[in-house]
């Protein structure tokens, strides 16, 4: 309720503007929160009586002054004022991307409801856009003020707009997801197909297994104790030979060794590249990188699910509201694509 006191505290004496001011973007505490820290023995309220309100009112007014001019507020009384109560930063900065977008806030809201289905606003703005999602106390001090639309200025006017639309934030969430999937995709599949081609060029390649068998021999004869007797080793292995080097050449190792070997006793083994042409393409892969691309495609049609089905119980639809049916054709062909 409006003006109540906070939970765990009784209602401070605060004076009151005689006009909106500007917010402050704190991190309020509660009554609760303040116990055994430096604020649970400060008093305010004595200080406000030593404070030139009005002068403060003036210099953080929420009717702000058009740009460029220099006439004071007491002077412009009788002339339209500009109401906004959002950080000025944030708000200056979604004033020029709304610039840039050249698109009314009505004509932004229909974008909105029909999923961009005419692909109105690209990728990249729909991700600025993503910035400027109306916050709790963004729309907590814009309904205030729900009144003076009229007067608020042009970010406010939008995110109050904005704040309006039924899950505005996972529309949005999901808009972008949309709009970047194909462009995901396409960069995923090449390395998908690499490495599922060169894992099946590996398994059937017959000069691989002879190969595995002479390091195999090699390593056996060589170790003694615990490392001797192997029936296998694992193939992160192999990156080791190149450490063992040599008695009488400290230049050459046992992977100069091998080679040599191969060349002389096993001419046949030297053209195992030719049974795996795709292993220096799939070898560039970052695996681990590949993995999060693809969870996070799969998470994010996940979220398409969820909110697909949300939106399907909603009962009364905003008129242009084509959320069901882009969202539902996409998730169909979508999840076939991710399959």
């Amino acid at each position: 309720v409006p003006g109540a006191p906070a939970f765990g505290g009784s209602q401070k004496k605060i004076p009151k503007p005689t006009h909106p001011l500007k917010s402050f973007n704190w991190s309020k505490m509660t009554a609760n929160q303040v116990k055994d820290t430096v604020w649970k023995d400060l008093d305010e309220t004595k200080t406000y009586g030593l404070l030139d309100l009005d002068e403060f009112e003036k210099t953080f007014s929420a009717y702000q002054k058009k740009e460029g001019s220099t006439e004071d507020l007491s002077q412009l009384k009788s002339k339209p004022k500009e109401l906004s109560v959002i950080d000025g930063r944030r708000a200056q900065n979604c004033t020029i991307l709304l610039s840039k977008l050249k698109l009314s806030d009505e004509e932004l809201r229909l974008i909105v409801l029909s999923m961009d289905d005419d692909d109105e606003v690209t990728p990249d703005m729909t991700e600025q856009l993503l910035k400027y999602v109306p916050q709790h106390d963004e729309i907590q001090l814009l309904e205030s003020h729900k009144d003076e639309l009229d007067k608020m200025a042009r970010a406010d006017r939008f995110l109050f707009e904005m704040s309006r639309i039924n899950h505005y934030e996972q529309r949005m969430q999901i808009l972008y997801y949309k709009k970047r999937f194909s462009e995901r995709l396409t960069d995923c599949r090449p390395k998908v197909n690499a490495l599922f081609r060169a894992s099946k060029e590996i398994l059937r390649s017959k000069r691989l297994v002879r190969l595995l068998e002479i390091v195999l021999a090699f390593g056996n004869y060589m170790n003694r104790g615990a490392r001797s007797n192997a029936y296998g080793f694992k193939l992160n292995s192999l990156n080791k030979i190149v450490d063992t080097r040599a008695s009488t050449d400290r230049k050459m190792t046992l992977l100069h060794y091998l080679i040599e070997t191969l060349e002389k006793k096993f001419p046949d083994v030297i053209n195992l590249e030719t049974d795996m042409p795709n292993v220096r393409d799939a070898a560039k892969v970052n695996l681990s990188e590949l993995e999060k691309d693809i969870l996070a495609l799969r998470q994010g049609m996940a979220n398409v699910g969820k909110e697909l089905e949300h939106q399907q119980r909603q009962t009364s639809r905003d008129l242009g509201d084509r959320f069901p049916d882009v969202i539902g054709d996409f998730e169909t062909t979508g999840s076939i694509q991710l399959a």
